[in-house]
Protein backbone atom coordinates (compact mmCIF):
# COMPACT_ATOMS: atom_id res chain seq x y z
CA UNK A 1 0.00 0.00 0.00
CA UNK A 2 1.38 3.49 -0.97
CA UNK A 3 1.73 6.25 1.00
CA UNK A 4 -1.15 8.12 -0.49
CA UNK A 5 -3.33 5.71 0.04
CA UNK A 6 -2.65 5.16 3.74
CA UNK A 7 -3.56 8.95 4.28
CA UNK A 8 -6.59 8.13 2.28
CA UNK A 9 -7.66 5.15 4.35
CA UNK A 10 -6.74 7.58 7.40
CA UNK A 11 -8.85 10.47 6.12
CA UNK A 12 -11.67 8.51 5.30
CA UNK A 13 -12.14 6.31 9.09
CA UNK A 14 -11.96 9.94 10.63
CA UNK A 15 -14.71 11.39 8.64
CA UNK A 16 -16.56 7.83 9.64
CA UNK A 17 -15.56 8.48 13.00
CA UNK A 18 -18.45 9.84 15.38
CA UNK A 19 -17.67 13.11 17.12
CA UNK A 20 -17.36 12.19 20.70
CA UNK A 21 -19.34 14.80 23.38
CA UNK A 22 -17.13 16.22 26.19
CA UNK A 23 -18.45 15.89 29.67
CA UNK A 24 -19.48 19.76 29.58
CA UNK A 25 -21.56 19.62 26.43
CA UNK A 26 -23.31 16.83 27.79
CA UNK A 27 -24.19 17.97 30.82
CA UNK A 28 -25.36 21.22 28.59
CA UNK A 29 -27.50 18.86 26.60
CA UNK A 30 -29.10 17.77 30.09
CA UNK A 31 -29.47 20.76 31.52
CA UNK A 32 -31.23 22.62 27.75
CA UNK A 33 -35.02 21.01 28.29
CA UNK A 34 -34.62 22.10 32.09
CA UNK A 35 -33.99 25.32 31.54
CA UNK A 36 -35.96 26.14 28.78
CA UNK A 37 -39.26 25.02 30.50
CA UNK A 38 -38.08 27.10 33.93
CA UNK A 39 -37.56 30.14 31.57
CA UNK A 40 -40.68 29.59 29.91
CA UNK A 41 -43.23 28.11 32.61
CA UNK A 42 -41.19 30.98 35.74
CA UNK A 43 -39.01 32.79 34.50
CA UNK A 44 -41.30 34.57 31.34
CA UNK A 45 -44.39 35.31 33.43
CA UNK A 46 -42.62 36.15 36.24
CA UNK A 47 -40.45 38.99 34.60
CA UNK A 48 -43.99 39.97 32.40
CA UNK A 49 -45.44 40.02 36.08
CA UNK A 50 -43.21 42.59 38.07
CA UNK A 51 -42.97 44.85 34.83
CA UNK A 52 -46.32 45.43 35.19
CA UNK A 53 -45.95 46.91 38.37
CA UNK A 54 -44.07 49.79 37.04
CA UNK A 55 -47.45 49.99 34.77
CA UNK A 56 -51.45 51.22 35.29
CA UNK A 57 -52.75 48.68 33.47
CA UNK A 58 -56.33 47.14 33.81
CA UNK A 59 -57.70 43.37 33.49
CA UNK A 60 -60.93 44.50 31.32
CA UNK A 61 -59.46 47.69 30.12
CA UNK A 62 -56.78 46.96 26.80
CA UNK A 63 -53.42 48.82 27.11
CA UNK A 64 -51.23 50.48 30.16
CA UNK A 65 -49.59 53.49 30.96
CA UNK A 66 -45.91 53.50 32.06
CA UNK A 67 -46.34 55.21 36.38
CA UNK A 68 -42.75 54.72 37.23
CA UNK A 69 -42.98 53.94 40.94
CA UNK A 70 -46.49 55.03 41.85
CA UNK A 71 -48.03 51.59 41.86
CA UNK A 72 -45.68 51.17 45.00
CA UNK A 73 -46.06 53.95 46.54
CA UNK A 74 -49.73 53.70 46.62
CA UNK A 75 -49.17 49.94 48.14
CA UNK A 76 -47.05 50.76 50.77
CA UNK A 77 -48.92 53.96 51.80
CA UNK A 78 -52.02 51.68 52.11
CA UNK A 79 -52.84 48.61 54.10
CA UNK A 80 -49.36 47.54 53.08
CA UNK A 81 -48.31 46.81 56.68
CA UNK A 82 -51.55 45.29 57.67
CA UNK A 83 -50.85 42.83 55.06
CA UNK A 84 -47.46 42.24 56.41
CA UNK A 85 -48.69 41.77 59.83
CA UNK A 86 -51.43 39.36 59.39
CA UNK A 87 -49.27 37.63 56.78
CA UNK A 88 -46.82 37.52 59.73
CA UNK A 89 -49.27 36.23 62.23
CA UNK A 90 -50.40 33.32 59.81
CA UNK A 91 -46.90 32.31 58.91
CA UNK A 92 -45.63 32.05 62.91
CA UNK A 93 -48.57 30.28 63.93
CA UNK A 94 -48.84 27.65 61.05
CA UNK A 95 -44.84 27.01 61.67
CA UNK A 96 -44.74 27.08 65.49
CA UNK A 97 -48.26 25.02 66.29
CA UNK A 98 -46.96 21.85 63.95
CA UNK A 99 -43.91 22.18 64.93
CA UNK A 100 -44.97 21.43 68.52
CA UNK A 101 -47.08 18.62 67.25
CA UNK A 102 -44.44 17.15 65.33
CA UNK A 103 -42.01 17.32 67.56
CA UNK A 104 -44.09 15.62 70.38
CA UNK A 105 -45.34 12.46 67.94
CA UNK A 106 -41.81 12.36 66.55
CA UNK A 107 -40.51 11.90 70.27
CA UNK A 108 -43.54 9.22 71.10
CA UNK A 109 -42.80 7.38 67.85
CA UNK A 110 -38.83 7.25 68.29
CA UNK A 111 -39.37 5.24 71.54
CA UNK A 112 -40.51 1.29 71.14
CA UNK A 113 -44.17 1.78 71.99
CA UNK A 114 -46.11 -1.08 70.25
CA UNK A 115 -48.22 -0.24 66.92
CA UNK A 116 -45.32 2.84 66.21
CA UNK A 117 -45.17 1.94 62.28
CA UNK A 118 -48.83 1.92 62.05
CA UNK A 119 -49.33 4.97 63.62
CA UNK A 120 -46.53 6.64 61.85
CA UNK A 121 -48.27 5.40 58.60
CA UNK A 122 -51.74 6.75 60.06
CA UNK A 123 -49.79 10.29 61.06
CA UNK A 124 -48.90 10.89 57.27
CA UNK A 125 -52.97 10.64 56.00
CA UNK A 126 -53.40 15.05 56.78
CA UNK A 127 -50.38 15.62 54.71
CA UNK A 128 -51.15 13.37 51.60
CA UNK A 129 -55.00 14.75 51.63
CA UNK A 130 -54.88 17.78 49.18
CA UNK A 131 -55.35 21.49 50.05
CA UNK A 132 -58.36 22.51 49.11
CA UNK A 133 -60.04 18.96 50.42
CA UNK A 134 -58.68 20.09 53.88
CA UNK A 135 -59.94 23.08 53.41
CA UNK A 136 -63.38 21.63 52.60
CA UNK A 137 -63.04 19.74 55.47
CA UNK A 138 -62.40 22.28 58.22
CA UNK A 139 -65.08 23.98 56.75
CA UNK A 140 -67.81 21.40 57.23
CA UNK A 141 -65.96 21.18 61.25
CA UNK A 142 -66.17 24.90 61.69
CA UNK A 143 -69.40 25.03 60.11
CA UNK A 144 -71.96 27.09 62.44
CA UNK A 145 -74.88 24.81 62.45
CA UNK A 146 -74.03 21.82 61.94
CA UNK A 147 -70.09 21.84 62.68
CA UNK A 148 -67.77 19.37 64.69
CA UNK A 149 -66.13 22.00 66.57
CA UNK A 150 -69.45 23.38 68.25
CA UNK A 151 -71.21 19.79 68.92
CA UNK A 152 -67.66 19.36 70.81
CA UNK A 153 -67.53 22.61 72.60
CA UNK A 154 -70.76 22.68 73.20
CA UNK A 155 -70.77 18.95 75.02
CA UNK A 156 -67.72 19.99 77.62
CA UNK A 157 -70.02 23.42 78.41
CA UNK A 158 -66.77 25.80 76.90
CA UNK A 159 -69.54 27.72 74.83
CA UNK A 160 -73.03 28.53 75.42
CA UNK A 161 -74.38 28.29 71.81
CA UNK A 162 -72.95 27.67 68.18
CA UNK A 163 -70.31 29.72 67.00
CA UNK A 164 -69.33 30.96 63.36
CA UNK A 165 -65.85 29.99 64.08
CA UNK A 166 -65.00 31.23 60.40
CA UNK A 167 -66.86 34.34 59.89
CA UNK A 168 -65.58 36.62 62.58
CA UNK A 169 -62.80 38.69 62.55
CA UNK A 170 -61.30 37.60 65.90
CA UNK A 171 -61.72 33.53 65.94
CA UNK A 172 -61.18 33.40 61.90
CA UNK A 173 -57.20 33.63 61.62
CA UNK A 174 -56.93 31.16 64.53
CA UNK A 175 -59.42 28.49 62.95
CA UNK A 176 -57.07 28.92 58.99
CA UNK A 177 -54.31 28.46 61.43
CA UNK A 178 -55.67 25.60 63.04
CA UNK A 179 -56.46 23.57 59.95
CA UNK A 180 -52.88 24.64 58.40
CA UNK A 181 -51.50 22.94 61.29
CA UNK A 182 -53.31 19.73 60.44
CA UNK A 183 -51.98 19.44 57.62
CA UNK A 184 -48.68 20.49 58.32
CA UNK A 185 -47.66 18.82 61.08
CA UNK A 186 -46.97 15.64 59.05
CA UNK A 187 -43.92 16.79 57.26
CA UNK A 188 -42.29 18.17 60.63
CA UNK A 189 -42.68 14.94 62.45
CA UNK A 190 -41.59 12.53 59.49
CA UNK A 191 -38.44 15.13 59.13
CA UNK A 192 -37.62 15.41 63.16
CA UNK A 193 -38.72 11.35 63.76
CA UNK A 194 -35.46 10.99 60.71
CA UNK A 195 -33.09 13.56 62.94
CA UNK A 196 -33.94 11.51 65.80
CA UNK A 197 -33.12 8.68 65.09
CA UNK A 198 -29.34 9.68 64.06
CA UNK A 199 -28.66 10.70 67.35
CA UNK A 200 -26.44 7.49 69.07
CA UNK A 201 -28.00 5.69 71.40
CA UNK A 202 -24.59 5.37 73.28
CA UNK A 203 -25.29 8.72 74.56
CA UNK A 204 -28.15 8.17 76.52
CA UNK A 205 -27.25 4.90 77.85
CA UNK A 206 -23.81 6.54 79.06
CA UNK A 207 -26.25 10.09 80.34
CA UNK A 208 -28.42 7.42 82.35
CA UNK A 209 -25.80 5.58 83.76
CA UNK A 210 -24.53 8.62 85.03
CA UNK A 211 -28.05 9.69 86.44
CA UNK A 212 -29.66 12.04 84.29
CA UNK A 213 -33.21 11.93 83.81
CA UNK A 214 -35.46 12.08 80.44
CA UNK A 215 -35.40 15.83 80.12
CA UNK A 216 -31.75 16.07 81.48
CA UNK A 217 -31.12 13.77 78.36
CA UNK A 218 -33.13 15.36 76.08
CA UNK A 219 -32.09 19.02 76.94
CA UNK A 220 -28.07 17.74 76.78
CA UNK A 221 -28.22 15.00 73.90
CA UNK A 222 -31.07 15.11 71.89
CA UNK A 223 -31.69 18.88 71.27
CA UNK A 224 -27.93 19.71 70.45
CA UNK A 225 -28.28 16.66 67.97
CA UNK A 226 -31.23 18.20 65.99
CA UNK A 227 -30.15 21.87 66.19
CA UNK A 228 -29.08 21.62 62.20
CA UNK A 229 -32.58 19.72 61.44
CA UNK A 230 -34.70 22.05 63.47
CA UNK A 231 -33.24 25.25 62.04
CA UNK A 232 -34.02 23.47 58.40
CA UNK A 233 -37.63 22.59 59.44
CA UNK A 234 -38.72 25.74 60.72
CA UNK A 235 -37.12 27.59 58.09
CA UNK A 236 -38.44 26.05 55.28
CA UNK A 237 -41.67 25.94 56.95
CA UNK A 238 -41.85 29.66 57.73
CA UNK A 239 -41.04 30.30 53.32
CA UNK A 240 -43.65 28.03 52.74
CA UNK A 241 -46.60 29.45 54.52
CA UNK A 242 -45.44 32.98 54.00
CA UNK A 243 -46.83 31.98 50.55
CA UNK A 244 -49.46 29.68 51.03
CA UNK A 245 -52.79 30.33 49.70
CA UNK A 246 -55.33 27.66 48.88
CA UNK A 247 -56.03 26.97 52.50
CA UNK A 248 -56.71 30.76 53.08
CA UNK A 249 -58.76 31.38 50.24
CA UNK A 250 -61.01 28.34 50.18
CA UNK A 251 -61.96 28.70 54.26
CA UNK A 252 -62.04 32.84 54.16
CA UNK A 253 -61.57 34.17 51.02
CA UNK A 254 -59.10 36.89 52.98
CA UNK A 255 -62.40 38.00 54.97
CA UNK A 256 -64.15 38.43 56.98
CA UNK A 257 -63.37 41.79 56.85
CA UNK A 258 -59.88 41.21 55.63
CA UNK A 259 -59.04 39.66 58.96
CA UNK A 260 -57.75 36.32 56.95
CA UNK A 261 -56.13 38.49 54.46
CA UNK A 262 -52.25 37.44 53.70
CA UNK A 263 -50.40 38.71 50.47
CA UNK A 264 -51.27 35.64 48.46
CA UNK A 265 -54.78 35.86 48.61
CA UNK A 266 -54.42 40.07 48.37
CA UNK A 267 -52.48 39.85 45.28
CA UNK A 268 -55.35 37.17 43.35
CA UNK A 269 -58.21 39.44 44.79
CA UNK A 270 -56.69 42.55 43.51
CA UNK A 271 -56.05 41.06 40.22
CA UNK A 272 -58.89 38.92 39.65
CA UNK A 273 -61.20 40.77 41.60
CA UNK A 274 -60.43 44.34 41.67
CA UNK A 275 -58.78 43.85 37.94
CA UNK A 276 -56.04 46.19 39.16
CA UNK A 277 -52.72 44.14 37.40
CA UNK A 278 -50.58 47.49 38.35
CA UNK A 279 -51.17 47.39 41.87
CA UNK A 280 -51.19 43.53 41.89
CA UNK A 281 -47.92 43.50 40.36
CA UNK A 282 -46.44 46.53 42.94
CA UNK A 283 -47.53 43.91 45.98
CA UNK A 284 -46.56 40.97 44.41
CA UNK A 285 -42.84 42.78 43.56
CA UNK A 286 -43.01 43.49 47.28
CA UNK A 287 -43.89 40.09 48.67
CA UNK A 288 -41.29 39.27 46.34
CA UNK A 289 -38.58 40.93 48.24
CA UNK A 290 -39.42 39.81 51.12
CA UNK A 291 -39.52 36.18 50.26
CA UNK A 292 -36.00 36.82 48.61
CA UNK A 293 -34.55 37.82 52.61
CA UNK A 294 -36.16 34.42 53.64
CA UNK A 295 -33.91 32.35 50.69
CA UNK A 296 -30.68 34.07 51.22
CA UNK A 297 -31.12 33.32 54.88
CA UNK A 298 -31.78 29.60 54.29
CA UNK A 299 -29.08 29.27 51.68
CA UNK A 300 -26.70 30.64 54.47
CA UNK A 301 -28.12 28.93 56.88
CA UNK A 302 -27.38 25.35 54.37
CA UNK A 303 -23.80 26.02 53.86
CA UNK A 304 -23.36 26.59 57.36
CA UNK A 305 -24.80 22.82 58.28
CA UNK A 306 -22.25 21.70 55.20
CA UNK A 307 -19.68 23.51 56.70
CA UNK A 308 -20.01 21.97 59.84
Amino acid sequence: MTVSEVHTTKHTESQQAPRRLSDGQFAVLLLLPGVALLAGVVLYPLVAALVTAFFEQSLVIPGRTFVGLQNIVDVLQGDFLRLLGQTLVFTVGTTVLPFVVGFALALALNTKIRGAKVLRGLMLIPWLVPGVVVSFLWMWIFNANYGVMNALLETLGLVDGPQAWLAQPGTAMGAVILAKTWQSFPWMMVMLLAGLQTVPGELHEAAEMDGAGTVRRFLAITLPHLKGIVGLVLLLEFIWNFQHFDIIYVLTGGGPAGATQTFATAVYETAFHGFDLGRAGALGLLWMVLLMGLVVVYVRFSEKGEER
